[in-house]
């Protein structure tokens, strides 16, 4: 039997892992063979627009220029500042606001207008992009009716899509209301309805929880005579099933069958009840000597309109929003001749994107080297908690403090002013404080995921991932923040070692320049 000789004395070292090839995606279908498999053909014509697309809003006293945007809004446009119209408006207001002006009526029940979704950058100009063709319709109205609801996410976004709406119809005479919650029910549905059938409002913006407990709980609340329904961050509203409010709001855009007569009844109550619904729902009168040549079954006028940075291609979901005839627009950055990715679409504005390798005990070092050494101003900063927001601003507090009193040369310069902006705070306060950060007094706004999303901060300079966000959705509304409107901006991800590869790949599923300020190899 042979004995193994005794191996020597082995000496360790330090050696390199060997080089695994990365994990390759196959080829985009060819639209010839997404259509052999069934998906939506509005899906594989979308129309792809280039961002850098822009239309010059004419003066009031000239023809509309191709706006399509009557002379009062253009006045009104020039008055507030706005001179020009994004990529996202220009390709979506001649859609909808067809130059027939009975294609521009209130109710359509034997035409009904097309449903649109858009994919678009943040920051591009999507809420003007409604705002505009719903106040052009709704404005020759004579009676107040419920015609454009809009569903947002968030509280805070509701108030910001107000502002957008009372800015454009100063002097117009619609009426906008507000459902999120923030005030009690009874002051809600005292603002929305009266004691009859009659709506106070013209435009109803909300959530989509409030939504719900109206529809369920206020009487005489109608949604019959919808025009418009917008459904902005599509995505996360989708995705949520928030008591399956879509279903229940489009069940809620068509009448009862027992309420479809005009004179169901003798009862007193028969004309306030036929008065609040929607014409296009009424029977013709009860003549019997006359025949009835309309056997047409009756459609909603409600057109829908889905807005998103990152709207969805999940079949179950489209088919869910029952679209009628949709048209899809995709507003992007891509290099020429690149064919768009059919099934999921990222979209972010042209910005350089720095990416910052350090282990987690070194994380807040590099934000202050940020902070201090590159001189970083009006900037959001995103963490992955409200509670690590918290956290950082107080460090952030307590460094500043420390500074201003041990540096040499700090006496009299201005201290570094930051704020924490989360969940945890009440809504009274954050508007406060957004308020703050929108008129420069404050200069760094540290935050979680809540204003990631469809707030409009026109003057952030630089965003600050300072927890990598989990996937590239978030990303994209994280660093949407910046760079709005055609404006310059950066942004910086602090990237733990173990997260490179991962950041990394986010970076390439943009079509933006990502520059490593550590050089990697995944």
């Amino acid at each position: 039997m042979e004995i193994d000789e005794p191996m020597g004395d082995f000496e360790p070292s330090i050696r390199t892992l060997p080089s695994f090839p990365l994990p390759t995606l196959p080829d985009a279908p060819s639209k010839s063979v997404l259509a052999l498999q069934g998906l939506d053909q509005a899906l594989i014509d979308a129309d792809v627009v280039h961002p850098s697309t822009v239309l010059p809003i004419p003066d009031a006293e000239d023809d509309d220029g191709g706006t399509r945007l009557s002379a009062k809004i253009r006045k009104r446009l020039k008055s507030i500042g706005i001179t020009e119209l994004f990529a996202v408006q220009t390709s979506l207001l001649p859609f909808l606001l067809l130059r027939d002006p009975l294609a521009r009526r209130l109710y359509l029940p034997y035409d009904p207008p097309r449903d649109v979704c858009i994919s678009a950058p943040t920051g591009s100009g999507k809420t003007l992009a409604y705002v505009l063709p719903i106040v052009e319709t709704l404005s020759p109205r004579i009676v107040t009716r419920l015609r454009a609801l809009v569903v947002l996410p968030t509280r805070d976004l509701v108030s910001q899509v107000r502002e957008t709406f009372e800015a454009i119809t100063n002097g117009r005479g619609l009426k906008i209301g507000t459902a999120t919650g923030q005030n009690s029910f009874a002051h809600e549905q005292a603002q929305l309805v009266n004691n009859v059938s009659l709506s106070k409002v013209d435009i109803l913006i909300c959530t989509p929880g409030r939504l719900i407990d109206h529809l369920m709980g206020t009487p005489n609340f109608s949604l019959q005579h919808l025009r418009f329904l917008v459904i902005d961050e599509a995505d996360r509203l989708l995705a949520q099933s928030f008591q399956d409010w879509l279903s229940r709001v489009l069940t809620a855009t068509r009448p009862h069958m027992k309420s479809s007569s005009f004179l169901s009844s003798p009862s007193p109550h028969s004309l306030p009840e036929s008065d609040g619904l929607s014409p296009a729902f009424l029977q013709r009168l009860p003549f019997p000597d006359i025949p009835a040549f309309q056997h047409e079954e009756k459609e909603t006028s409600c057109q829908k309109l889905l807005f998103s940075a990152t709207l969805t291609r999940d079949p179950a979901k489209i088919a869910a929003l029952n679209l009628r005839d949709p048209k899809y627009f995709i507003v992007q950055s891509r290099k020429d001749g690149e064919e768009p990715h059919i099934l999921e679409t990222y979209s972010m504005p042209p910005m350089l994107t720095h990416m910052i390798v350090s282990n987690s005990l070194k994380k807040p070092l590099v934000f202050f080297h940020l902070v201090y050494r590159q001189k970083l101003r009006n900037v959001l900063v995103f963490t992955k908690s409200a509670h690590s927001t918290t956290r950082l601003v107080r460090l952030l507090e307590f460094f500043e403090k420390t500074r201003l009193e041990k540096e040499p040369g700090t006496v009299g310069e201005e201290s570094i002013i930051a704020r924490a902006y989360s969940s945890d705070l009440p809504p009274s306060e954050r508007k406060a404080i957004l308020d703050q950060f929108k008129a420069q007094q404050i200069h760094i706004l540290i935050c979680s995921d809540l204003i990631s999303r469809g707030i409009d901060i026109t003057h952030v300079s630089h965003v600050v991932n300072y927890d990598v966000p989990v996937d590239m959705r978030k990303y994209v509304h994280r660093v949407g923040r910046t760079a709005r409107a055609g404006k310059a901006g950066d942004a910086w991800t602090l990237v733990e070692e173990q997260e490179v590869c991962f950041s990394h790949s986010m970076g390439r599923l943009s079509s933006n320049n990502f520059r490593h300020d550590i050089s990697s190899k995944c």
